[in-house]
C-alpha cells in the first residue's frame, strides 16, 4: 500500500512538472514578442473624431474621486467632445458633491440587490444609450486612478484604425508605499510587456484591466454588456473572444492606478479576482475551445488557456513545496523537477526566470534602486497566490462585492513631477 501511494505521488508530481513546463513555454513563447517595441504612429497624424462619454464608477470615494475628474480635465482634446460622468453607486459620503463641485455630471445609483461595478456600468450604459448618437465610445475609469494628458488623443488614434475596443497601459500611482504596492507595481509592468504588448502585436486578444478602456457603443449595443461577476473585466474580455471580438492595446494611454497598501487589502482584492475567475472559467472554458477547435480562432484559444492561469498558480505552489520537502527529506516521494528533464535544463531555466522579470522591467524603463529591492520579495508576494487562489476557487458562489478602500490623495501634478 505504502509503495502504492509513493507511486502515485511521484507519477502526479512528474504530470504536474509537465504541465507547468508546456504551459510556461506556451506564455514565454508569446512574451517574447513583446521584447522589442515597434514604433507608435504620432497620436497627432489622427485628427480628433470620437466622441467620448467618459464613465468613473464610485462607491464612497470622496477622497480622491477629485483628482481623477481634474486629470480628466486636462485632456488635450477638445473639450466639446467628452463629457465626465460619475456614477456614485451606493454611497453614504460626499462622493456626488465633490464630483460635482469639480465639474463632473454625477448620477446617483442606490441599489441593495444589485451591488458592484459591473451592475453599475450596465445602468449608466443604458442611461447613455438614452442620449442618442451624443457619443461614439464609452470610456471607463475607477475613481482613485489618474490619466495622463494624452489619453483620449492615443485611444482616438487606436478607434480611428479601426479598433472597436482598446485597452490603455495601466501603471502605478502609488509604488512605493509599501512592500505589497511594489510587488503589484512589478505585477502590471510585467504584465503590460510580456501579457498586452504582444499579444496586441499577434493579433490576439489582450485583457481588460477592469478602468482605463475603451468600449465603441455600436458594440456594447450589438452584444450587450452583461458582466456582472466580481471580475466584470475578464467576463467581457471572454464575451468579447466569443462574439469573434478582441481587445486591442493602447501602448502610450497611461492610467495610474492605486495599489493596495497592505497584506490583508491585497489578499481580499484578489481573492476577488479569483472567484471571479473561477466563475469566468466555469462558465467560458469550455464554449472558448469550442470555438478555437471548430472555428481555427486563435484568438479564443489563448482566451481559454489563459483561463487555466489560476491552476498554474497552484501547481507551481505545490512543486515549490514539494522541492523544499525533496531537499530536507531526499527520501521523501516527491521527486525533484530533474527527474523529468535534465538537471541542467532545469538550472537554467530557474537562472533565466530568475533574471527574467528584472530584465522585462529594465527594458520598461521602470527599473531603479527600489524595484530592483522589490524583487527580493516579490516571490514571496507570488506564492501568497497559491492559497488565494485556492480560497478564491472554494468560495466562487459567493457574489458579495469587496470594496478597496482608496485613501492615496495624489493629483496628477504631483505624479508627473515625481
Amino acid at each position: 500500500m505504502l509503495l502504492q501511494i509513493k507511486n502515485i505521488l511521484l507519477y502526479t508530481t512528474q504530470i504536474i512538472q509537465i504541465i507547468i513546463f508546456i504551459a510556461g513555454c506556451y506564455f514565454l513563447g508569446i512574451s517574447i514578442f513583446g521584447w522589442v517595441k515597434k514604433k507608435e504612429e504620432d497620436a497627432s497624424n489622427y485628427p480628433p473624431q470620437k466622441r467620448f462619454a467618459i464613465l468613473i464608477a464610485a462607491h464612497n470615494e470622496e477622497r480622491v474621486i477629485a483628482h481623477i475628474i481634474n486629470s480628466l480635465s486636462r485632456q488635450n482634446y477638445p473639450k466639446d467632445m467628452y463629457d465626465i460622468y460619475v456614477i456614485a453607486d451606493n454611497c453614504t459620503d460626499r462622493t456626488a458633491e465633490i464630483a460635482e463641485e469639480n465639474g463632473a455630471i454625477v448620477y446617483v445609483r442606490n441599489n441593495d440587490v444589485e451591488r458592484g461595478k459591473g451592475f453599475a456600468l450596465e445602468w449608466m450604459f443604458k442611461h447613455i444609450f438614452a442620449m442618442g448618437d451624443k457619443y461614439d465610445v464609452i470610456s471607463v475609469f475607477d475613481a482613485d486612478n489618474l490619466v495622463s494628458s494624452n489619453y483620449l488623443l492615443e485611444m482616438n488614434k487606436q478607434l480611428c484604425k479601426g479598433h472597436k475596443v482598446v485597452q490603455g497601459y495601466l501603471d502605478s500611482k502609488n509604488p512605493f508605499d509599501s512592500w505589497i504596492t511594489c510587488s503589484y507595481s512589478i505585477a502590471f509592468w510585467l504584465s503590460n510587456r510580456i501579457f498586452q504588448l504582444p499579444r496586441y502585436y499577434l493579433g490576439l486578444s489582450c485583457g481588460l484591466c477592469g478602468t482605463g478602456f475603451c468600449i465603441d457603443i455600436e458594440v456594447l449595443k450589438k452584444i450587450g454588456w452583461g458582466a456582472t461577476c466580481l471580475t466584470e473585466d475578464l467576463e467581457f474580455t471572454m464575451k468579447l473572444a466569443l462574439n469573434g471580438m478582441k481587445v486591442a492595446w493602447a501602448q502610450n494611454a497611461v492610467v495610474y492606478d492605486e495599489k493596495p497598501l497592505t497584506l490583508k487589502q491585497s489578499w481580499n482584492q484578489r481573492k476577488r479576482w479569483m472567484q471571479g475567475h473561477a466563475d469566468c472559467a466555469a462558465r467560458f472554458l469550455k464554449p472558448l475551445f469550442k470555438k478555437a477547435f471548430t472555428d481555427s480562432d486563435l484568438r479564443a484559444f489563448d482566451c481559454a488557456v489563459y483561463l487555466f492561469q489560476p491552476i498554474r498558480y497552484i501547481f507551481i505552489g505545490l512543486i515549490t513545496v514539494m522541492m523544499w520537502i525533496q531537499t530536507v527529506f531526499p527520501e521523501s516521494p516527491f521527486y525533484s523537477l530533474k527527474y523529468v528533464f535534465p538537471a541542467e535544463v532545469w538550472t537554467l531555466l530557474v537562472l533565466f526566470q530568475t533574471f527574467y522579470g528584472p530584465l522585462v522591467i529594465l527594458a520598461e524603463k521602470k527599473m531603479n534602486l527600489k524595484v530592483l529591492l522589490g524583487f527580493l520579495i516579490y516571490p514571496f508576494y507570488c506564492l501568497t497566490w497559491v492559497p488565494i487562489t485556492i480560497q478564491g476557487f472554494i468560495s466562487k458562489d459567493n457574489k458579495v462585492w469587496s470594496h478597496t478602500v482608496h485613501t492615496r490623495e495624489i493629483s496628477i501634478n504631483e505624479l508627473e513631477k515625481a
